[in-house]
């Protein structure tokens, strides 16, 4: 897996394959979020699981927040403290998902 940060051009450009994403920066850190809404708490944590079992397949984990109708799942990249195109992959791969 390539682990080179995309610089700020690569991710403006990127952002465009994954329009419902919100770009965000915590700590001088860019991420990818987004917030998924259902019906209710099962169906909101069955999403959440089949995203886990999609992490663990690339060996990728985001950050998720569950609560009741409503997922935030936030992609980036640890080690290198910014995103990669590894990233927007994932968002495609979450997106299918929903």
């Amino acid at each position: 897996m390539d682990e080179k940060k995309l610089g700020n051009e690569a991710v403006e450009e990127m952002i465009s394959q994954v329009p419902d994403w919100e770009l965000i920066e915590e700590d001088g850190i860019k991420k990818l979020r987004r917030t998924y809404d259902f019906s209710n708490f099962a169906q909101a944590l069955d999403f959440t699981n089949r995203v886990g079992e999609i992490a663990e397949m690339e060996g990728h984990h985001p950050i998720i927040t569950l609560t009741w109708g409503r997922v935030t799942v936030t992609w980036y990249t640890h080690n290198i403290k910014g995103l990669q195109e590894n990233d927007f992959t994932m968002a495609t791969k979450t997106d299918e998902l929903y």
